[in-house]
């Protein structure tokens, strides 16, 4: 039995290819609609398993091209009635009933599980007859996301600390998420500890090594421009590599993101009932006091632009990342007073969404000094001067 996978995301194509071929089938995939086009002609699956929403280039210009051309093509150009199912994270009721009209089999909304995508593919063709009666291992705990995501996690002598299991499982059950590494020259094994934990995960784990440290600001920004020249990825965020953060919340700040007209979502250690925030009595109080000045130079009502948790839309990344920071850790505000800059303040304010994480814990080994905190004030003052003349 034949399929035809197309969807324009690799992160998404690569693992659905690998499971229906562990099942039996033979797969064919293909990253555009006119590719699938072509496929489908000579291929002749016997079902065809399609996204909706696929960017191509026509001529210079990135254009938004839909699967419903390929359903068009099946069902009215060429007559057939091979199967179809869509698999997307398009929800809008017309284009679902347009699609249902023109003749497809069922549609899925990601986020979806791998068993459940194949548990609808043998519901519409059968199983191939090799693999009958063969019991898989299950991986209804794979999940196939709506959006791919590419998430920066900047390293400096992080060897004694990456949680590597929680990494590469976070990176296997959670499909469409890329996680980029970046070794900010560090002077201990942290990037052998980083190839390690690649190995085995080269399509969802890359890592960026920078031969010399440059701090904390110029290594995310440096891993956001890598991770922005790859065309699959929608969303661009950064997380700090001790997981003060989990994934859990991370994961409702790209839901947040989804599901809204914002650019920035940004995780926040806003102390509140049912949340589980844990600092340092004496740098709560530094932090209270450094996030009072911050609020001052924006201008903007932020309670927590430090949090190294910040999710964004594609768009904006080479617009606040496209020059290098003037400081080494408040490259946070500094993206702030971009978007300020760049879009007035009363559209960055509606741009700019701070969402209370639900779990932050203070790690050991931080590698900010209370001398630093000190230094922090200022490098405050430079961006006041910088951004506000």
């Amino acid at each position: 039995m034949k399929i035809l996978a197309i969807d324009d995301q690799q992160l998404i194509l690569l693992s659905v290819e690998k499971r229906l071929t562990q099942l039996g089938y033979e797969v064919k995939t293909a990253c555009t609609t006119e590719a699938g086009i072509k496929l489908y002609d000579s291929f002749n699956p016997d079902l065809v398993l399609l996204d909706m929403n696929m960017p191509e280039m026509s001529g210079n210009e990135l254009v938004q091209c839909t699967g419903t051309e390929v359903v068009k093509y099946i069902r009215i150009f060429m007559r057939r009635e091979t199967p179809i199912l869509v698999m997307s994270g398009n929800t809008n009721e017309s284009v679902i009933l347009e699609n249902f009209n023109l003749g497809i089999n069922d549609y899925m909304k990601k986020p979806v599980s791998l068993d459940e995508m194949a548990a609808r593919i043998k519901r519409i063709i059968g199983v191939p007859k090799m693999n009958e009666g063969f019991k898989n291992e299950s991986d209804d705990t794979r999940m196939l996301q709506k959006h791919c995501v590419g998430v920066v996690i900047p390293c400096y002598n992080e060897a004694e600390r990456l949680l590597t299991s929680t990494f590469k499982d976070f990176a296997y059950k959670n499909l469409g998420y890329h996680l980029c590494f970046v070794n900010d020259g560090s002077t201990d094994s942290t990037l052998a500890v980083l190839e390690e934990l690649r190995k085995g995960n080269e399509d969802t784990i890359s890592i960026f090594n920078c031969e010399k440290n440059g701090g904390k600001a110029e290594a995310v920004r440096q891993g956001v421009l890598h991770l922005s020249k790859d065309p699959q990825l929608d969303y661009i965020g950064y997380l700090d590599a001790d997981l003060s953060t989990d994934f859990k919340d991370f994961d409702e700040l790209v839901q947040t993101l989804e599901n809204s007209d914002f650019k920035i979502v940004s995780g926040s250690r806003i102390s509140r009932m049912g949340a589980d925030i844990t600092k340092e009595s004496a740098r709560k109080i530094i932090s209270m006091t450094i996030n009072f000045i911050i609020q001052k130079i924006l201008g903007m009502p932020f309670k927590d632009t430090q949090c190294g948790a910040k999710i964004m839309d594609r768009e904006i990344v080479t617009l606040m990342f496209n020059k290098r920071f003037t400081t080494r850790w408040l490259f946070d505000v500094e993206i702030f007073m971009r978007m300020r800059k760049y879009y007035g303040k009363e559209k960055a304010l509606g741009f700019i969404c701070e969402q209370p994480l639900k779990r932050w814990i203070h790690a050991d080994g931080s590698k900010l000094s209370m001398k630093d905190s000190i230094t922090i004030l200022g490098q405050l003052a430079r961006i006041a001067v910088q951004y506000n003349s």
